[in-house]
């Protein structure tokens, strides 16, 4: 690194740089580094380095503790996670939420309204893709409880056939992308 500065300097690129690269005064810092000898140098680059690996470790702290958050969820039974959802509504702003009875249900989980608009909703907590069977029993559960939007949420992902007939059937998705965003929300 040394012989790198050593030749930056030797050549004048530094002047260069200095001039039409960086407002005034913004590389005093840069500089006071620049004119410390090389046992100077490499207490700030260790310093650089210990900083770059904190954070970083930081990061993978934080990231380790949103996939506990999904792994967790990954493992409820369907009406612990249809609770679950419920209750993530309702801290979303979603009002008079409530979960149906289990069987019956005509493929809606929750009924729940937002900002005047009226929401049924299926839950499924899958290992795998969610299919296009979801996206039926809402689409006809939403004209049996007469609301407005129907939706599926899940932990996983859709089959492109089940994001297909989304579309047609004008059924909103909401994947574990989703949850996730909504979870952090919190």
């Amino acid at each position: 690194m040394q012989v790198l500065i050593f030749g930056l300097r030797k050549q004048g690129l530094w002047v260069n740089l200095k001039e039409e690269h960086f407002p005034q005064g913004a590389l005093s810092p840069l500089r006071q580094v620049w004119d410390m000898d090389v046992k100077e140098q490499k207490w700030v680059v260790i310093a650089a380095v210990a900083v770059a690996v904190c954070l970083a470790c930081i990061a993978i702290y934080f990231y380790r503790n949103r996939r506990g958050r999904l792994d967790d969820i990954d493992g409820m039974e369907g009406h612990d996670f249809e609770y679950f959802c419920a209750e993530l509504l309702k801290k979303r702003g979603f009002e008079e939420v409530s979960v149906t009875k289990g069987s019956g249900d005509y493929g809606v989980d929750i009924l729940a309204e937002k900002d005047g608009i009226t929401y049924a909703i299926q839950c499924k907590c899958h290992s795998d893709a969610v299919g296009i069977k979801a996206v039926q029993e809402v689409y006809a559960g939403r004209d049996y409880y007469d609301c407005m939007v129907g939706a599926v949420l899940t932990n996983q992902y859709f089959t492109s056939a089940a994001v297909n007939a989304a579309k047609k059937l004008k059924i909103l998705l909401w994947d574990r992308g989703y949850l996730d965003s909504m979870m952090e929300e919190e």
